[in-house]
């Protein structure tokens, strides 16, 4: 008996190492496209999201299946300082062509460090599957945008799959300073026509396309048929992507980011995206635009975005029917004239 419970205390001893192993690879950094590092988090039921450093962007979220629910262009180019299209670019301190800064700001174009000792964070606390990375402001930034930041991204997998990006900006300088922000998801849908945004319906947005032209939505979801890139205002914190085709449910969840973009170009040409490329994507962008967020001195801001994905309700005799409604009404314009393309 004396070497059968030895032998049952090595085997308990060799699974327990294996099993701390496998947790301590949770997280593991690795090479990308082009040489570029990335981080890959990872839970027990082979999950994944996959972040690089450059942009502090996540370019895969997949679950058990091997399913990613992200997009990424068919021509993404991961060569800096070119922006990586598709995943989620993160957008500060200016969104889209609002200001004097380069489109969407310039943190997409940055490198980003993992933060090894960052602030405390409310997270599950038995889950370690997630990374920090941080960005501080430099000399360069400082020349185009003259104010200092310190600015750090939480990406984490919830025990549900679930993906949850968390923002806090501080504000480092001995002044006040305003800006934009939000992030850029592109999510992977069936077909661009097979899905629907709900959430939306009698809100007031800028029209992106139209001078900024200030309509409300009266439609119950929205539908595509053609190019879109709508800015809601105000909108509601949870947007629901129904995808008919594929049964599912995107759920976005926002918190801090007031506002909500609806994008699809449709067959516009975009330089870095394929032909047909928009059929395979809608983003949904929880943002902060129209009421730029001010923070004086040592103040943080916290922004947080989580995605799940759920079975759908709906069905396709259902998005035919709501499609035909009229889906909204001039409310005449606000702010400058100035179209907002995206970038």
């Amino acid at each position: 008996m004396g070497n059968k419970g030895n032998l049952i205390f090595l085997w308990a001893l060799l699974v327990a190492v294996i099993a701390m192993a496998t947790e301590h690879r949770s997280v593991e950094r690795a090479k990308g496209i082009n040489g570029l590092d990335k981080i890959i988090v990872r839970d027990r039921r082979g999950r994944s999201v996959e972040v690089y450093l450059y942009g502090g962007q996540v370019t895969s979220w997949k679950n058990e299946k091997g399913e990613d629910l992200l997009f990424m262009s068919s021509k993404a180019i991961f060569e800096p300082p070119t922006a990586i299209r598709g995943g989620i670019p993160v957008l500060f301190p200016q969104y889209s062509n609002t200001g004097p800064l380069p489109g969407h700001g310039f943190v997409r174009n940055r490198f980003w460090k993992i933060d090894a000792h960052p602030p405390p964070l409310p997270s599950h606390p038995s889950s370690n599957a997630l990374v920090d990375l941080i960005l501080r402001s430099s000399q360069d930034d400082f020349k185009i945008w003259p104010h200092k930041f310190v600015y750090r991204l939480r990406v984490s997998l919830g025990h549900g799959g679930d993906l949850t990006l968390t923002s806090r900006v501080k504000n480092t300088d001995v002044k006040p300073f305003n800006f934009t922000t939000g992030f850029h998801p592109y999510f992977s849908v069936s077909d661009i026509s097979e899905i629907q945004v709900e959430g939306l319906h009698n809100l007031d947005y800028l029209d992106q396309q139209k001078n900024r032209t200030r309509f409300t939505d009266h439609g119950k979801v929205i539908t595509f048929d053609s190019q879109l890139d709508r800015l809601y205002l105000s909108a509601p914190n949870k947007i629901r992507i129904v995808d008919h085709k594929k049964k599912k449910t995107i759920v976005v969840h926002k918190e801090g980011l007031v506002d909500a973009v609806v994008w699809n170009p449709w067959d516009k040409k975009v330089s870095d995206l394929g032909v047909e490329d928009y059929r395979r994507f809608v983003a949904v962008e929880p943002v902060a635009v129209a009421k730029p967020i001010t923070l004086k001195p040592g103040q943080e801001w916290k922004g947080i975005v989580q995605v799940s994905v759920a079975p759908s309700r709906h069905s396709r005799r259902k998005l035919l029917q709501v499609s035909a409604l009229p889906s909204r009404c001039s409310r005449g314009k606000l702010g400058p004239q100035k179209c907002l393309p995206h970038t």
